[in-house]
């Protein structure tokens, strides 16, 4: 089997990748460059283009059996900041991709959603996959959307989608930039002996799944038969000042941070009921928040 990842060396890409390779596949990695952690790795077949890139994408699907779409060319927090290009680099590209994959006789894809921001603001907790799609800023709208011409597609020209709706993944090979990934970004704070900035009180919720965990369901749900939606994450709630308490139990200190006015379009709580993947794939996460904090410290140090 041979496999195509969009996205590979992106920080939960290179862990779909490492989960294929060792579940046997044969992988192709599609992105715009090299990873940022680790060299290349000699038995992958790497592509490096722009998602925008037709005829790169086209020749890149060619002789593969499922697709793996991990791109995102936006992240929640500045996505509404350009909504036209969240539209042009995400929604019009992933179109153009299932385009491909009809003319090319290819069907399964998996697809790495939101469950942070499609669902908008809860209307009950833990949130089920039957929850309504209420998204309050552009890069969960345009998720949605794909979601959409995903099923489309199935009813129209049998592609067989698994939608993972994924909360807030966190671990080894996360950019610490500040931009998306608050534990790699405290992490960083911390190695750098800066403080630590929080929009908000610290009393926001999220659902925090171990990347190792969710690069598992992903190759778990291509090996299955299973079509449709499945929420990914760890069916628990942190809310931000558990991570400051966590984080601080696995440096050993107490780590210094301050308050910030909140940000409208940061939904309060997000906590994913993840009963849906148990029963359909046995899927659970094995990594608890310790474990996973103590790994990621672990690897950071070593930068």
């Amino acid at each position: 089997m041979k496999a195509l990842v969009l996205g590979g060396n992106g920080f939960i890409g290179s862990h779909v990748v490492d989960a294929l390779l060792k579940s046997g596949y044969k992988v192709r990695i599609f992105d715009r460059g090299p990873e940022l952690y680790r060299a290349t790795l000699s038995n992958v077949d790497y592509r490096f283009a722009p998602f925008s890139d037709v005829p790169a994408l086209a020749e890149a699907l060619e002789g593969v059996d499922i697709v793996y779409h991990l791109i995102s060319t936006t992240v929640p927090s500045t996505s509404n900041l350009d909504p036209v290009g969240d539209i042009e680099g995400n929604l019009v590209s992933s179109v153009r991709l299932l385009q491909l994959m009809v003319q090319k006789n290819i069907h399964r894809i998996i697809y790495l959603s939101s469950g942070g921001t499609v669902y908008g603001i809860p209307q009950a907790l833990p949130i089920s996959e039957s929850h309504p799609l209420n998204p309050i800023c552009s890069y969960g709208v345009v998720k949605a959307a794909i979601e959409k011409y995903l099923f489309m597609y199935h009813s129209l020209h049998g592609i067989q989608p698994v939608v993972l709706r994924a909360s807030n993944p966190y671990g080894e090979r996360q950019t610490h930039s500040g931009v998306q990934g608050v534990i790699g970004t405290f992490f960083n704070k911390v190695l750098n002996d800066e403080v630590i900035e929080i929009w908000g009180d610290g009393s926001i919720v999220r659902d925090f799944v171990y990347v190792k965990d969710l690069a598992e369901l992903c190759v778990v749900a291509g090996n299955s038969r299973y079509t449709g939606i499945l929420n990914a994450g760890s069916g628990t709630g942190y809310s931000i000042k558990d991570i400051i308490n966590g984080i601080s139990f696995v440096v050993g200190a107490e780590v210094s941070h301050l308050f910030k006015p909140g940000r409208d379009y940061d939904v309060p709580k997000v906590v994913l009921d993840i009963s849906k993947a148990n029963n359909e794939l046995g899927w659970s996460p094995s990594v608890s928040l310790h474990d996973g904090l103590s790994d990621t410290w672990r690897w950071m140090r070593t930068l």
